[in-house]
């Protein structure tokens, strides 16, 4: 029988959700790293024993933590980071040039194919790749060349937190960037060219047809139609048919199109789970109701999933990486909040439980089926 493996990054450990296909009683296994902000957790998809972490403190700077046994155990691999070729500049919030600096890696993003490669997003916005399990990094610089002297940050870091690996197109890649926007590379990352025609960022962007500069969220595809993205914005659900091509909105009635995290069912390439948050200053529920909404059209019109959560007083955030879908057949729902709760579905969203309560704030929710 498979086993459900949920990782959780917090910001005062990690936490390691186990159960069976059921998905109705979990083995919570934590904390790991107590009292440290975890960004990240990410398991392999070519080795089910191998878990990437990413670790920051504000006493040692930012560590890539390793696991061979399933998280049993741990250790520190390479930690290395380093800006390559003429490093320059960015933009700031008022326009003026600051140099680029390394902080933290918001993202870790295992090859599909390749047990030993493994891919980090970093503040400031970089893309890094290890191709010995994490021991060295090397930077790819292609992506600062398209335009990264137009990059600023937003509220959150100029941070490369969305990595996506396109499973059906060799050395295809996608990240999204605080505030730089999309880009998409087809040759492993050596090349890239911003993804971001259509969007429109009257707050940010003075310039409606500017190609950077756009403050993307959250970008998520189905592997049976890896043409087809869709996107979390700063305002404005997103979708593109053509890799990023062209994008238009499919907001249509949530009832608020702020928000951060968004996903595709596993098994249903036109079904799309978001979770709205009432503005960019008032990071909670409308109405203090906490609401997961799905569309099965692809965007436009949705529905609330709210069956087992919480409809009043509810003023907790889901951030950009706190949500995430199991392959089971009946496909599993997980997302974390900055209250402390993970709550799972095991029937595509319709009813929902709290599979723990009272964690630190959740930052990153990583589900995943293990043989």
């Amino acid at each position: 029988m498979s086993t459900v493996r949920v990782l959780v990054g917090t910001r005062k450990g990690a936490f390691i959700l186990t159960s069976d296909a059921a998905r109705q009683h979990w083995h919570v296994d934590g904390p790991h790293f107590a009292g440290w902000e975890i960004y990240h957790l990410k398991g392999s998809a070519v080795d089910p024993n191998r878990i990437y972490a990413s670790q920051s403190t504000g006493w040692f700077g930012q560590i890539v933590q390793r696991s061979d046994d399933g998280g049993k155990t741990w250790e520190p691999v390479g930690n290395t980071f380093e800006y390559a070729g003429e490093v320059g500049t960015h933009l700031w919030y008022d326009g003026t040039q600051h140099p680029w600096g390394f902080k933290r890696i918001w993202r870790l993003e295992p090859s599909l194919t390749e047990r030993d490669t493994v891919y980090a997003g970093a503040e400031d916005a970089a893309l890094f790749r290890s191709t010995d399990a994490g021991k060295t990094w090397q930077e790819l610089p292609g992506l600062r060349a398209a335009k990264g002297s137009l990059w600023q940050p937003g509220a959150g870091g100029m941070c490369l937190h969305t990595i996506v690996l396109d499973p059906v197109h060799p050395g295809r890649l996608y990240v999204a960037i605080s505030a730089g926007g999309a880009f998409r590379s087809d040759d492993h990352g050596e090349t890239w060219r911003p993804i971001n025609k259509g969007l429109i960022s009257p707050y940010e962007l003075p310039d409606a047809d500017a190609d950077v500069g756009h403050c993307v969220h959250s970008i998520a595809l189905h592997p049976r139609h890896p043409d087809t993205l869709f996107m979390q914005k700063h305002w404005d659900v997103m979708r593109s048919d053509d890799g990023g091509g062209r994008w238009h909105e499919i907001s249509g009635d949530l009832p608020t199109d702020f928000g951060f995290p968004i996903a595709v069912h596993a098994h249903e390439p036109e079904t799309v789970y978001v979770i709205p948050i009432k503005s960019d200053t008032e990071h909670y529920p409308p109405e203090g109701k906490l609401r997961v909404y799905r569309s099965r059209s692809g965007g436009n019109t949705w529905e609330a999933l709210t069956n087992g959560l919480p409809q009043e007083n509810c003023y907790v955030n889901v951030l950009r990486t706190a949500l995430s879908v199991d392959t089971l057949p009946s496909c599993g729902i997980y997302f974390g909040t900055t209250g402390g709760q993970v709550y799972g579905s095991a029937d595509s969203g319709d009813h929902w439980q709290a599979i723990v309560r009272d964690l630190p704030a959740v930052v990153s929710v990583e589900a995943q089926v293990l043989p």
